[in-house]
């Protein structure tokens, strides 16, 4: 395969590299305050004893427990995606991939023919509805366009001994990049709470569909490390306490 030569996708990646977590971590951390020295005893006890305790922690949002874990993953979305997420700046460490240090690499995102393209109604009370046909073959065409004539720009830059600094200029929002984001529980609620639609949420949400497909994937990984944690926070209207 032509590494030069641009590749369009649709989806994004996100790993679960790094793990500490699980729901017997919101337990002992929550019995210290009664328990002191005992509370050591929960950490090998079945959590599913104390559901009861962590649906109560979380309803009434004493938050603090859920921030004795950790999680770091791995993922590889467009850039875009990568400024909204950098907004999410508590409980959270980022490291991404530098245009200064590499040549990026030529993948670039053009939405799946599921992507509703038009958006219709006014700021705060709009709704994305589904393309037609041409609008869709007009976005693919449209973008894969820019992207290759922005890469042959960049290319043809950095072949000149122009520095990647200042050759990258030229790529768009639409190329992907990889980081490592590590979280915890509770940071990782509040995120999901604003990144995901759910008509479960107490408060409704909007996020753009592009971060919202990073987010659903972090979720599907959390909820297997803390099922008892993640069926509370469901449950309790998906709001982070």
């Amino acid at each position: 395969m032509d590494l030069s030569q641009p590749r369009f996708l649709d989806d994004v990646t996100v790993e679960l590299v790094k793990h500490s977590a699980s729901d017997s971590d919101v337990l002992w951390a929550a019995r210290v305050s009664t328990a002191g020295e005992q509370s050591l005893e929960e950490i090998h006890k079945d959590p599913e004893r104390s559901k009861g305790l962590i649906n109560y922690l979380m309803r009434d949002r004493h938050g603090s427990p859920f921030e004795h874990n950790s999680m770091t993953f791995f993922i590889s979305a467009p850039i875009f995606v990568f400024r909204e997420f950098h907004r999410h700046r508590v409980g959270w460490s980022y490291n991404e991939e530098s245009g200064r240090y590499r040549e990026l690499q030529p993948n670039f995102y053009i939405p799946g023919a599921e992507r509703k393209l038009v958006q219709e109604g006014r700021p705060g009370k709009y709704v994305f509805v589904e393309g037609s046909e041409g609008q869709h073959k007009l976005v693919n065409e449209a973008m894969e366009a820019a992207y290759r004539q922005s890469y042959a720009a960049y290319q043809e830059m950095l072949e000149a001994g122009i520095a990647r600094e200042v050759a990258r200029a030229v790529l768009p929002v639409g190329l992907f990049s990889s980081m490592y984001a590590t979280c915890n529980a509770r940071s990782l609620m509040h995120f999901l709470s604003l990144r995901t639609k759910d008509e479960q949420a107490k408060v409704p949400s909007f996020p753009q569909r592009e971060i919202e497909m990073v987010a659903e994937k972090m979720e599907a990984a959390w909820s297997a490390l803390m099922p008892l944690t993640h069926a509370a926070f469901v449950a309790n209207g998906r709001s982070a306490p």
